[in-house]
């Protein structure tokens, strides 16, 4: 079996029927009043999911 390697970076494909709903103009907007960075958002986004996903 092949050494994992540990990824410190993450990039996202939005697919275009999601561009609809505008997630990159609201997580602009939202990092701006919460005054976090977009990826602050993102990555609390995602610890969120997998905390409650990996309750279920």
């Amino acid at each position: 079996m092949a050494n994992k390697q540990i990824l410190d970076k993450l990039s996202i494909y939005i697919p275009q029927k999601k561009m609809e709903q505008n997630p990159v103009e609201r997580l602009i907007r939202l990092s701006e009043k919460r005054d976090r960075s977009i990826n602050y958002l993102v990555v609390d986004a995602i610890l969120q999911y997998l905390t409650k996903e990996e309750k279920a």
